[in-house]
């Protein structure tokens, strides 16, 4: 055999496309930090934090971070309940034998179908109390957030810019939600104090819950939904900063204003400081649990890489299904 046959060339496009794929195929090395602060009025938030969770694949192992936000009323029987089943239920929904890619594509479908399975479970408890539910799942560089009610999760890119990864349920400032539920037959509006006067915020009727999608609440009919507001988005290899807070903060700080009060700090002191400012800004009013998490390279990347603009895609997802799929 000559020499030429035992050491065959290869062009230096094949090497480049070789090295592409590989570096497409190697997993993204992603540190996770997070901390959780509160004050209780009602004793009725409950969180969720999971890291490093594991799923064995064919090849190796995959690994996943689960973090949930739950803030109960009329009682927190649906919040505990919640708690402790919502993320079996979304992880029953998922095919056992797909591959990382696959179960990343799986979950916004799991998700609906998780938190409708936990409701119907709670009702068939016959307790009347509710939950508002923000849960989030990140697998590598891709965060996936399902939300119901009015908690909220915020996403600062390292690039800069707000992203919003929840949607706020309350009848009073969605108004798509108040035509769903007029549209089906319910009535939306104001506690009657009698003579014509209305006060509070606008409710769904019958039962006068001011949230139009919950988890729970078995006694104020069928128009108040548990299939969540779904969205998916990819950070760039810069990663950011999540904040999922339960009212008590969005009531009191804006989104703008709960990032720029801790910025540079750590997630621990960064919650504990949030809250701190919620509670001095409005008082003490309500449950304020604020749950920070920075997603981060392993090793911090160059000055450039923090500041270039990159694109970060995202879909959102409904009761319907896949809506849109955008790249900023």
């Amino acid at each position: 055999m000559s020499a030429q046959s035992e050491h065959q060339s290869v062009s230096l496009s094949v090497l480049l496309k070789r090295e592409l794929a590989n570096e497409k195929n190697e997993k993204p090395e992603v540190v996770i930090l997070h901390g959780q602060a509160s004050e209780n009025k009602k004793g009725e938030d409950f969180t969720l934090l999971k890291t490093e969770c594991q799923r064995v694949l064919g090849d190796g192992v995959s690994t996943y971070s689960v973090f949930g936000l739950f803030d109960g009323h009329n009682g927190s029987a649906a919040a505990i309940y919640a708690k402790e089943n919502l993320l079996n239920n979304v992880l029953s929904a998922i095919p056992s034998d797909l591959n990382r890619d696959e179960w990343v594509a799986a979950l916004p479908r799991a998700l609906v179908a998780g938190f409708v399975k936990t409701d119907k479970d709670f009702q068939e408890k016959a307790q009347t109390s509710g939950t508002t539910v923000t849960f989030m799942i990140t697998e590598g560089w891709v965060v996936t957030v399902a939300s119901v009610g009015d908690s909220r999760c915020i996403l600062e890119p390292s690039e800069g810019g707000i992203y919003y990864l929840s949607a706020d349920h309350r009848l009073e400032s969605n108004e798509e939600e108040r035509v769903r539920i007029t549209s089906s037959g319910g009535e939306v509006g104001r506690l009657n104090t009698g003579g014509g006067t209305e006060v509070g915020p606008l409710r769904c009727w019958p039962g006068g819950l001011c949230l139009s999608r919950s988890i729970g609440d078995m006694d104020v009919g069928e128009f108040i939904v548990p299939v969540p507001h779904v969205k998916q988005v990819k950070l760039s290899t810069a990663g950011g900063r999540i904040i999922l807070s339960s009212d008590g903060v969005w009531d009191a700080l804006s989104a703008e204003m709960a990032l720029d009060c801790c910025r540079g700090m750590s997630p621990e002191a960064a919650a504990t400081h949030i809250v701190k400012e919620s509670v001095q800004a409005k008082g003490l009013r309500d449950d304020t649990t604020c749950i920070v998490i920075d997603i981060l390279p392993q090793e911090k990347p160059p000055t450039s890489v923090l500041t270039q603009k990159k694109p970060m895609w995202y879909r959102n997802y409904t009761r319907k299904g896949l809506l849109c799929f955008q790249r900023d």
